[in-house]
């Protein structure tokens, strides 16, 4: 099982924003309301707004999250993330490079990479550096509907690269557990998440974080168990 405490990571829901979903002013209390109900990490992701929007929904995202002590990553924007003290950014594989990002952004930061459905790429981001390795899409997703398919066997198959595995595309509670058995140590969530309505959004997010407390293997250990999730961490 992958070193899930790496750098502050915990198994659970990884909650990913929309500037779609997620008009600007409802950005905040929609967050707030997924850390109410668990979340374990925040990715804030907008690819359509203006810089100064980003800049100052950043830099708000990072005091809320802050204060609810749960990292926040910002997507494909490592200067974004550097210049508002972020705790990390996420690339794609056309999102530049992860060394790079370390180098600007520090040895404490936290880095995720995509890597699809394809071992040898979360290889290569194991190699630049990465945090933790999101894969996916394990079923149809309206956010990244060109995304590839992944199946879920990669999931145990990637377990060997110890480091925390997210599964991402097209999740619901309905489906959830199905990949936190599979070996899903975070679930990214976005339309599942955010797109019921601001008024579901804490209830989902705490059907998440059932969901893990059901099916994660962390949360079935007992005083007798070896924890097998504590292994190789970092100091």
């Amino acid at each position: 099982m992958a070193a899930i405490y790496r750098k502050a990571l915990k198994p659970g829901l990884y909650a990913i924003t929309d500037s779609d979903l997620l008009p600007e002013h409802t950005l905040l209390p929609a967050v707030a309301a997924a850390l109410r109900g668990g979340a374990v990490l925040v990715q804030y992701r907008d690819k359509r707004s203006a810089a100064v929007t980003r800049l100052q929904q950043a830099r708000d995202l990072v005091s809320l999250c802050r204060e609810a002590g749960v990292p926040l990553i910002i997507n494909d924007d490592p200067a974004l993330a550097k210049r508002v003290g972020a705790d990390g950014v996420h690339l794609g594989q056309s999102d530049g490079s992860l060394a790079a990002a370390r180098q600007l952004l520090g040895e404490s930061a936290i880095l995720g990479a995509t890597c699809h459905g394809d071992l040898r790429l979360a290889e290569s981001a194991c190699r630049d550096g990465a945090d933790y390795l999101a894969f996916g899409r394990f079923h149809g997703s309206s956010t990244k509907p060109e995304a590839p398919d992944a199946d879920q066997s990669i999931l145990a198959e990637a377990h060997r690269f110890e480091r925390p595995l997210t599964a991402i595309g097209g999740i619901t509670l309905d489906n959830g557990a199905e990949l936190i058995r599979a070996g899903a140590d975070m679930l990214a969530v976005i339309g599942g998440l955010f797109g019921q309505g601001a008024d579901q959004t804490e209830q989902l997010a705490r059907g998440f974080t059932r969901l893990f407390e059901a099916h994660h293997p962390l949360f079935q250990a007992t005083p007798d168990t070896p924890d097998t999730l504590t292994r190789n961490l970092e100091p």
